[in-house]
């Protein structure tokens, strides 16, 4: 089909604005602790990999803390930013000649000073005599290099190496929480790129409800997601590995992995959890609809994603600048088990509950994270932060009060676990609250999560993800209704004469 689509236009301001905003953040850290202002910010990007011993190269995505300060695509460049006076400069690798033959046109660096947009631009070899030549203070210049623990992988952030490196002082402390803390409040034109992302991926989520039916493959939607993604909205990349989960499959929270590939056939009469969300100039979305294969909600699947949309629907409604993001976990997990008691798969006093922790029972994972360059984008924990030691409250991602400009992802749950459930029946503490005969009746059940991408907002805040929430509308959406009734998405991105939607 041919088409007029206009994938985002993404202006390399953004990466200034980034440059700049890195800047004045560490401009004043130094000033405040008495500390002159010189030295040279120095990251290295993402170097390509290859598959095992083998030649085969995996498609390659620039290191993120990278790509927020210079919006590189290519593998094996470094960025250095002058403290004192804030150019920017970009090292290339050097190209064999046969790149030319084998990979395509070997880019001059003007080429590269022009796109980027900054300041000087020199070979990768020369890091060490370019940044000596620049330094303009006394003494040894001083590196400021990224180094620092991800709090939701536990890994450390690599610093930059090159040859000649011993002739520079090296700080391997101040750069790592000042520029992770610049990517949790998100500028405007990161905004528009998750936004974008958000609804690429929210019109592929709708595209899947609405092809999904009993003995398809899981797999199959999976394949229909990338379609949609890439071929209606440019997007290469999806921000994580999708979960196509089926069955009792939904329970399993991160199913899509090498040992479970998406690969149920799915069953007439099952719930569908489908996690995905795509990525676009690496920005990412992360979007979870919930619905019935047969795009008919049972009773008993009525009650359960009720309980779970009303659980999202409250915390979005409650979100603002200054609320604590273990609050609005409580708030989920409170309202989910008042629901569950109301359908009398609970027994007892919901405070009483609350205090065992059974919610966890249900809910084991946080409520949401951080989202930007990464799915789950750093910065969940600052340095006077601890994790909470309780079950449910310990897997958050984030005990921090929300900020204007953060954006998080609201994703309440409720899961039927049988790792859980049964000790939870053996237990003295939380048997008493369990109806395990109407508890059976769910043995198989799966799960139900409902997942948005929302901005806080000075007022509030902003739900980013345009998928069909209530019953009425996923059942609507899956009989054939238009999604949204009026497409005003289609018309800002030159999507108008696809079926998108």
């Amino acid at each position: 089909m041919a088409s007029s689509l206009r994938p985002l236009k993404v202006s390399m301001e953004l990466h200034v604005k980034n440059r700049e905003k890195l800047l004045a953040s560490l401009r004043q850290h130094l000033s405040d602790s008495s500390n002159p202002l010189h030295g040279f910010v120095l990251l290295q990007g993402g170097e390509e990999q290859t598959r095992y011993d083998t030649d085969h190269l995996d498609l390659f995505r620039q290191e993120s803390y990278f790509a927020y300060l210079f919006g590189v695509k290519e593998p094996g460049f470094y960025g250095a930013i002058d403290v004192a006076t804030g150019d920017s400069f970009l090292f290339a690798p050097r190209l064999p000649s046969e790149y030319a033959v084998w990979l395509g046109e070997i880019k001059q660096l003007s080429y590269f000073k022009e796109h980027y947009m900054v300041s000087t631009t020199s070979f990768s070899d020369e890091i060490g005599s370019v940044l000596q030549q620049h330094y303009q203070g006394a003494g040894k210049p001083l590196l400021f290099l990224l180094h620092g623990l991800n709090t939701d992988s536990n890994n450390f952030s690599k610093p930059a190496e090159f040859q000649g490196i011993d002739k520079f002082d090296q700080d391997l402390a101040t750069l790592h929480p000042i520029l992770t803390e610049c990517r949790v409040i998100k500028s405007k034109l990161e905004i528009d790129l998750i936004q974008y992302a958000n609804d690429i991926s929210s019109g592929a989520h709708v595209e899947g409800m609405r092809k999904a039916k009993g003995g398809m493959k899981e797999f199959q939607l999976e394949s229909i997601f990338f379609h949609q993604t890439y071929m209606f909205g440019g997007c290469r990349h999806c921000s994580y590995k999708c979960i196509c989960a089926t069955g009792e499959n939904s329970a399993v929270f991160h199913y899509g992995h090498a040992a479970a590939p998406n690969d149920k056939t799915l069953e007439d009469g099952d719930m569908a959890l489908f996690d995905m969300g795509a990525e676009y100039h690496f920005y990412g979305s992360d979007i979870t609809c919930s619905f019935p294969i047969n795009g008919k909600f049972t009773s008993d699947q009525s009650l359960i994603y009720n309980a779970v949309l009303d659980a999202h629907n409250a915390v979005i409604s409650s979100m603002k600048p200054g609320v604590n993001w273990v609050d609005m976990h409580i708030l989920a997990e409170k309202i989910i088990l008042e629901s569950l008691k109301r359908g009398n798969i609970l027994l007892g006093d919901v405070e009483d509950m609350m205090a065992a922790r059974l919610g966890a029972v249900f809910m084991p994972h946080g409520l949401g994270h951080f989202l930007g360059l990464d799915t789950h984008d750093p910065g969940g924990y600052l340095k006077s932060l601890e994790r909470r030691k309780e079950p449910g409250l310990k897997s958050l991602r984030t005990t921090r009060d929300l900020r204007e400009g953060m954006v998080i992802t609201v994703e309440p749950g409720c899961y039927f676990i049988d790792a859980l459930l049964l000790p939870a029946m053996n237990s003295p503490k939380t048997s008493k609250f369990l109806n395990q005969e109407v508890i059976n009746r769910y043995k198989d059940f799966g799960g139900v999560r409902i997942e948005s991408d929302v901005l806080v907002t000075a007022a509030g805040c902003y739900n980013m993800t345009k998928c069909p929430r209530e019953i009425g509308e996923i059942e609507g959406v899956m009989a054939g209704a238009p999604w949204p009734a009026k497409n005003t998405l289609m018309l800002e991105y030159g999507l108008e004469h696809l079926s998108l939607f």
